[in-house]
């Protein structure tokens, strides 16, 4: 008797179509796993992984039209049981930060062994959390250490906070145009004024101090 007959779908995005073979091959000479599509690129890949919904999605982190973390955030707000494993030729606290805000299932370098990737995929596909221990301390350090959060809050307007505690949530543009009832230009042009203010260039510091302060849900809270 069969004890696993539906296998661990799963979507391949690389911008590379000879690491997206390698990878595909490397997969489906598996027992248990299926690969049911592919992309090249972000808007590909944000039109397809909700047509076919797999159950894991590996993403390059860098890519020609975006990124794998972009892609990440958006798809599981459509599909918040996809795992995403965000698979880079770097090892870069900047995409690590994003990947976690974003809620990506785990974080791997192109390096890796093809069996430790599969195991990898397994683990995602299981609900575990794959982010490598000793890089995910640094981050959970700086998110957690305190600086001056209180006086650079105290500049922003209450709508501008409310901003702030979504973009914690990993919510888009579109998302908080909805959420508070603007149009997403406006939401757009209110991000840029609180990064300004914040002294950030990017939406990911703002993500980050954003849960330093305590805004939004902070996924890393777990001990």
């Amino acid at each position: 008797m069969d004890e696993s007959p539906k296998p661990i779908t799963v979507f391949l995005l690389d911008d590379h179509e000879i690491v997206r073979r390698g990878v595909r091959e490397l997969i489906e000479a598996e027992p248990g796993l299926s690969v049911v599509g592919e992309a090249s690129t972000a808007a590909e890949a944000m039109q397809r992984i909700p047509a076919v919904r797999p159950d894991v999605a590996v993403l390059d982190v860098r890519l020609p039209d975006g990124s794998g973390v972009e892609v990440c955030r958006e798809v599981r707000s459509q599909l918040p049981g996809l795992a995403c494993l965000m698979l880079t030729s770097f090892s870069d606290d900047d995409a690590l930060f994003e990947a976690i805000m974003a809620g990506a299932s785990g974080y791997v370098l192109k390096q890796i062994r093809g069996n430790d990737l599969i195991t990898a995929i397994r683990r995602v596909a299981r609900g575990e959390s794959l982010l490598d221990p000793t890089v995910t301390s640094k981050v959970l350090h700086r998110l957690r250490h305190p600086s001056e959060e209180d006086e650079r809050l105290a500049k922003l307007t209450p709508q501008e906070r409310k901003i702030l505690d979504l973009i914690a949530e990993g919510a888009t543009n579109r998302q908080i145009g909805t959420e508070l009832h603007l149009a997403e230009k406006t939401v757009k042009n209110y991000v840029s004024n609180m990064l300004m203010k914040l002294g950030m260039s990017r939406r990911t510091e703002a993500a980050v101090f954003a849960v330093k302060a305590g805004a939004g849900r902070n996924p890393s809270q777990q001990q």
